[in-house]
């Protein structure tokens, strides 16, 4: 007994001062001269520094090999080290499945410190009938009550598609005493679109008088920048104040693109000016660019990306985006065009169909017809249906009738059932004056059940 705590407290000591691959190989190999491959306590330490190395196969490998293969040694806190580490891995999580499922299969039975990292696996991989079998294990097991692993649950069922019925099913029969399952209830409903949602969930929570944190606070924001609504965005953000939060940098990017995508974009500028630099993203900065962006203010813009480069923040894929649609929305084509360029060769940035659908937007709202086609032959995928549909419109603004009028029959053979293809062919028609045609479009657009999404107004 005595050899085995100094053993224990000499590997202890050994592996905290572990810090790269080589040493691990090193401990490695202590661990089989001083006999003490069984060693449940020495395994289970071994594998977490591995984890933090990134080198949990290499680790596993070694503590489930044939050679030390004693299934009956290995205990929940032994297989609870290994689930957590394939868990936590960006590309590994199945294998935490399998270890779990093993776990099973050794008869060692699971502790509420399993399941929390069982479901964050589940919740990578993303298959709901995964989830639910776990589920079911938690009930037989008598875990369900477990507030740890019923908010792991829940977040399962909010990443899984289709899941969200169920997480609402576990929302509604857990004690929701704090936060986290109203937050994690309404980062399912934002993730899906579902924004009214989020906003109703949030009244219902200060109904029940459970204070909201930081993270609760970024997701009502997000869904008043979907909605459009500045008035409810405004008092969340005074609610942010009274309740003293912590403004991180999350917080503040969240605020920042509520007021961009609602029109204050003047407010969410002097909110980034405001922010100390240590805390700017680029999501900060993109945001901003974003809302200027949507509002025509293109060389606004322009300056603020520049500014944004001076302080040494990288634009990514997402700032390139929203720069080239403040070119669009200002006709600057030829800057719109040297931004491309420079995302490819100056950034390394490979273009997204984003990225060619601005573009293509750009160079149509300028009337460049020709260039556009042009570019959309250059692309190296097939364009989608709104950069065709984008073609079209601006064929029509031009009088190319006949050149708009065959790239729509070839979308309406793509896309039978979108109201918005027969729509922009029958209009054409009525600007060729072709009548019979036109009747004939609105006919097929019948006989296809493609209906029309009549138009509607949201006020405050």
């Amino acid at each position: 007994m005595y050899r085995k705590a100094a053993a224990d407290q000499t590997f202890l000591t050994i592996l905290q001062l572990c810090d790269t691959f080589p040493k691990l190989t090193q401990v490695q190999g202590k661990i089989i001269k001083m006999g003490c491959r069984n060693n449940q306590f020495v395994l289970t330490k071994f594998i977490s520094v591995s984890s933090e190395l990134d080198s949990v196969n290499y680790a596993c490998s070694f503590v489930f090999s044939k050679e030390s293969s004693r299934p009956h040694l290995y205990d929940a806190f032994l297989y609870n080290t290994v689930i957590r580490a394939y868990a936590q891995t960006a590309c590994s999580k199945p294998m935490a499945i399998r270890y779990y499922n093993e776990m099973l299969a050794h008869g060692v039975e699971p502790t509420n410190y399993t399941y929390p990292f069982v479901f964050k696996a589940c919740s990578g991989i993303g298959e709901l009938g995964l989830s639910k079998s776990v589920h079911g294990s938690v009930v037989k097991l008598g875990f369900y009550g477990d507030k740890h692993v019923m908010n792991a649950m829940l977040h399962v069922y909010c990443s899984c598609e289709g899941g969200i019925t169920f997480g609402e099913k576990v929302f509604d029969e857990m004690p929701n005493t704090d936060s986290v399952p109203w937050s994690t209830m309404m980062g399912g409903y934002r993730n899906l679109g579902f924004s009214n949602e989020v906003i109703k969930l949030f009244r219902r929570m200060q109904i029940a008088g459970v204070r909201a944190d930081e993270i609760t606070m970024v997701m009502l924001l997000s869904a008043c920048a979907d909605l459009g609504s500045l008035k409810l965005g405004m008092w969340a953000e005074s609610y942010i104040k009274k309740e003293n939060l912590n403004m991180n940098s999350e917080l503040c990017n969240a605020l920042i693109d509520m007021l961009s995508k609602c029109g204050d974009v003047d407010e969410a500028l002097i909110l980034l000016r405001k922010m100390p630099e240590t805390m700017r993203t680029i999501v900060s900065w993109t945001s901003v660019i974003f809302g200027m962006s949507l509002h025509g203010r293109g060389n606004e813009a322009i300056s603020l990306f520049k500014e944004m480069k001076q302080s040494g923040e990288s634009p990514d894929d997402v700032t390139f985006m929203a720069l080239l649609s403040a070119c669009s929305h200002s006709g600057l084509v030829e800057e719109g065009k040297q931004f491309f360029m420079s995302m490819v060769n100056d950034y390394r940035i490979e273009p997204r169909i984003e990225h060619y659908g601005c573009m293509v937007d750009l160079l149509s709202r300028a009337g460049l017809i020709k260039e556009a086609i042009e570019f959309v032959n250059r692309m190296p995928m097939t364009p989608n249906p709104v950069i065709c549909r984008t073609l079209i419109a601006a064929c029509h603004e031009q009088d190319e009738l006949k050149l708009s009028e065959g790239m729509n029959k070839h979308l309406l053979k793509e896309e039978a059932t979108q109201s918005s293809n027969y729509v922009l062919l029958s209009n054409i028609y009525v600007k060729m004056s072709e009548w019979e045609k036109k009747n004939t479009i609105r006919d097929v657009m019948q006989k296809n059940r493609a209906r029309k999404i009549p138009g509607y107004t949201m006020v405050e």
